[in-house]
């Protein structure tokens, strides 16, 4: 076999779908699109695979509602995972295609039910605006089905001329949770669908129901009103795109551009951004398959590239047709088997390399078959820069690890020894009059440090986007939440910093604490809340001076927290002994409440 074949071989594996698979949901959602149907159920013959495939729309209103791009926070209560953990920052996704999916959702989940319990595999599929019901079906039951134990893929989304759907929170919180790999999309290379939603309504709304009318009714001829309002829409969805790929492109380089920063506080640009794992289709049998997002994001802009204004006419008629040929396209393409899979994008070549049957040139003709000029590549570079970028900064915080757990280390032999001598190690670091106390104090300050630049990495969004749950660092850091928090708050009141900035919990919490909670939430699929235990203390301290008859409700349901903390361990015996600053204060509460607290038995 020449290397030249077993290249395209290995590459017709890493698209990760069975071609039957592809033109089965390919078939399925255009046909149900076409019919208007809600959605359709079908199998594949000889396959476990069950195809759900959900229509599009013919109304902009429906692909568009309210503000001038759509968007809306997405509804956490259904879809839990969709937000920044650390950031604390709601993904927002297009509020149209949102609400047709709450419609339908019930009614999808007992079906898919039924046939998960017969061990089907379940594949959601869409056409057009089918395919954010895809994607967000998808999305529900990974939320609300038990991970499975092996590698594999429960649901499976594949998309077809589908428009974007949510932001970069969106696009980070699926990759995050390792779902990037369920979602496949096919984008044909000049279908202006699933690049309108880089154009606001207020631009595009009345060419895109003249074109949407057009799709729906099926037309083999166009008016002249309608190819003037192609051509419209085409020329606005692109203007509008530009601007949105050239801020992207700035910020990936590392040199904002002023003028875009400017422009952007007066003209929004869209929060849309791609995710998953796309397939171009050149148009001419070959198809091309990019993960990396940011790339994706200027691909759709410079494939769609043309070279003079007079294609104008013959592209945005042409987008038209492509939008409605995926099952052709497929069909043709997926038998012909050549397929380019761009990784190590930050190595792309440039320009033409010559002929040779190297990574390289494979690439390279890939990209000549997009239509990517110099300038494109570069922002493809980039893209695969910043990646590789993010991965030096994970290894970089790698190497802290030995340095962290041997101060935590520290810290709790501190602990240790505190409770040896019948106190509790808040209370001993808060009078700080042991030389022991100091160098507690010490590894306190090198913690706070190596976790402080985890934090501002995050913030930036400059770590994998898995960082955040990866199981070794949400058990580092909430072991290090658990022990040194205390000794923050510790500091905090010794030095009377509350009368100065105000309560630890509002004004005081580092972020280091907040963003380790959310880890350890997250990840036990617990509430988000604002207070924890490592925040006991700092709780007591506020109550501590408040009159008794403000606080009654409070102190109880704090009370009830505290039992729960003591029977999970999180909190100790030497929390309650005589001469803490807990059991001083609550001895001064009203003796009916300390009889009837639930807290009576520990405090005898």
């Amino acid at each position: 076999m020449s290397s030249v074949v077993k290249m395209e071989v290995d590459r017709v594996e890493e698209i990760g779908l069975p071609d039957d698979l592809i033109k089965r949901a390919c078939s399925a959602s255009m046909k149900v699109h076409k019919l208007g149907k809600h959605y359709s159920r079908g199998k594949i013959r000889g396959s476990p695979d069950v195809v759900y495939a959900f229509a599009g729309s013919w109304s902009v209103n429906e692909f568009f509602k309210n503000k001038s791009f759509g968007e809306e926070n997405i509804d956490l209560e259904m879809l839990r995972s969709m937000r920044s953990i650390g950031n604390n920052e709601t993904a927002k996704v297009n509020a149209a295609f949102a609400e047709r999916f709450k419609i339908l959702h019930k009614t999808l989940k007992t079906e898919v039910e039924k046939d998960r319990k017969k061990g089907k595999q379940i594949v959601f599929a869409g056409h057009s605006s089918g395919g954010p019901m895809a994607i967000f079906a998808t999305i529900w039951f990974l939320e609300n089905t038990k991970k499975p134990e092996s590698n594999e893929i429960p649901f499976r989304c594949l998309t077809f001329g589908s428009p974007l759907t949510g932001d970069k929170i969106f696009e980070h919180a699926i990759k995050r949770e390792n779902w990037s790999r369920n979602f496949t999309h096919f984008v044909m290379k000049y279908d202006i669908i699933p690049r309108i939603m880089l154009a606001p309504v207020s631009d595009i709304g009345e060419e895109l129901q003249s074109v949407l009318n057009f799709l729906k009714n099926n037309k083999t001829t166009v008016s002249q009103i309608e190819s003037l309002h192609a051509q419209a829409l085409f020329r606005k969805v692109m203007r509008n795109a530009s601007s949105v790929v050239s801020y992207a492109a700035s910020i990936l380089k590392g040199c904002p551009n002023m003028l875009l920063e400017t422009l952007s506080t007066y003209s929004k640009l869209s929060p849309y951004r791609p995710f998953g794992k796309y397939v171009f289709c050149t148009g001419n049998g070959k198809l091309v398959v990019v993960e990396n997002s940011e790339a994706v994001l200027q691909m759709l802009f410079y494939s769609c590239q043309l070279d003079s204004e007079a294609e104008d006419v013959v592209t945005s008629l042409k987008s038209l047709h492509e939008h409605m040929s995926y099952e052709k396209e497929l069909q043709g393409s997926l038998e012909m088997k050549n397929i380019s899979y761009l990784y190590h994008l930050q190595n792309l070549p440039l320009s033409s390399v010559g002929n040779t049957f190297d990574q390289d040139s494979t690439a390279d003709m890939a990209l000549n078959d997009l239509g990517l000029s110099t300038g494109a590549r570069l922002c493809l570079r980039a893209a695969g820069e910043l990646e590789e970028q993010k991965k030096r900064n994970q290894i970089k915080i790698e190497s802290n690890e030995d340095t962290i757990i041997k101060a935590l280390s520290d810290i709790k032999e501190y602990k240790n020894k505190c409770e040896g001598k019948d106190t509790n190690y808040y209370d001993a670091f808060k009078r700080q009059n042991n030389a022991e106390d100091f160098n507690a104090n010490v590894k306190r300050i090198e913690l706070a440090g190596i976790w402080d630049e985890i934090i501002e990495l995050l913030k930036r969004y400059e770590l994998p986007d898995g960082f955040e749950v990866c199981q070794k660092w949400i058990k580092i850091g909430t072991d290090f939440r658990l022990h040194v928090e205390p000794l923050d708050i510790a500091n905090y009141y010794r030095h009377l910093k509350n009368d100065d900035t105000g309560p630890y919990m509002i004004k005081g919490r580092p972020k280091r604490y907040k963003y380790t909670q959310r880890w350890s939430e997250h990840d036990s699929r617990t509430e988000f809340r604002p207070s924890s235990s490592s925040c006991f203390w700092a709780e007591v301290e506020e109550l501590r001076y408040e009159r008794y008859e403000n606080i009654k409700q409070k102190l109880d349901d704090l009370e009830k927290e505290i039992k729960d903390w003591y029977g999970k361990k999180y909190l100790g015996k030497h929390e309650f002994s005589d001469g803490s600053t807990f059991v001083d204060w609550w001895k001064t509460l009203p003796a009916q409440h300390r009889s009837a607290s639930c807290l009576a038995e520990y405090m005898a």
